[in-house]
């Protein structure tokens, strides 16, 4: 698919680097604990992230990201104000809520914030520290795609009305089963959607995570829905 120059790379799980005229976009900081992040992306310094939601195999390393640079952080609004009060200057802070888009005149993008099924906590001192909903996000660059990440959830009706709304030309999915959709769901996210390109994410980093883009693309042949499935590995990318 032509992402008119912005580089999209896979670093495991469900951790994106997005690339955009310089620009880096980091969506869901777990890095140096996650088994399929490459090893040369664990010191990244994004010029912006963004956090579909709180658990720690999605914000595991966001503490030190955030301590590279002062570079903003989006997330739904309790995720937000809980890592104001564990440190992290409020002023970088962007906190909103499902409908809500956050726009970064000097990125050259807006992130809206979008439904997604699942629960979102953080396991802090032994305590279960509930951080508001979980979240999908949609990033609109100016010059290049709308990319909808899902973040982790199941399949939902509404899906349909992300793509009528927001008219992605890339969704990522989360197809790993068990925590979050599998194929089957996935194939039908990606015809709710209505979108060309579909990325699966969420699989194959444990071995309960059983999903494969191979059986993404086998769903999508019986529903008789023309995606183009782009399977790639941690580290690598496209565009």
């Amino acid at each position: 698919m032509n992402l008119n120059g912005t580089k999209i790379t896979w670093l495991g799980h469900a951790t994106f680097l997005l690339e955009n005229n310089g620009k880096k976009i980091l969506i869901d900081p777990w890095l140096v604990g996650n088994p399929s992040c490459p090893a040369a992306y664990h010191d990244i310094a994004p010029d912006l992230v963004v956090i579909t939601h709180g658990h720690g195999d999605h914000i595991g390393d966001v503490f030190d990201v955030a301590a590279r640079n002062d570079a903003p952080i989006v997330g739904i609004y309790d995720l937000t104000t809980w890592l104001q009060m564990k440190g992290i200057d409020g002023d970088r802070l962007h906190g909103g809520n499902k409908g809500g888009t956050i726009r970064f005149d000097d990125l050259g993008l807006s992130v809206t914030l979008t439904d997604a099924r699942h629960s979102s906590s953080f396991v802090d001192d032994g305590q279960i520290i509930y951080l508001g909903e979980a979240c999908g996000v949609v990033v609109s660059f100016d010059d290049g795609p709308t990319i909808y990440h899902a973040g982790d959830t199941c399949l939902f009706g509404d899906m349909e009305w992300i793509g009528k709304l927001w008219s992605p030309d890339l969704a990522i999915l989360p197809i790993g089963d068990r925590f979050t959709m599998d194929p089957l769901q996935g194939a039908y996210a990606t015809q709710l959607l209505g979108v060309d390109a579909v990325m699966g994410c969420h699989w194959g980093t444990f071995g309960l995570l059983s999903g494969t883009p191979a059986q993404l693309t086998a769903e999508l042949s019986k529903l008789g829905v023309k995606a183009e499935v782009i399977a790639i590995e941690p580290g690598q990318s496209v565009g």
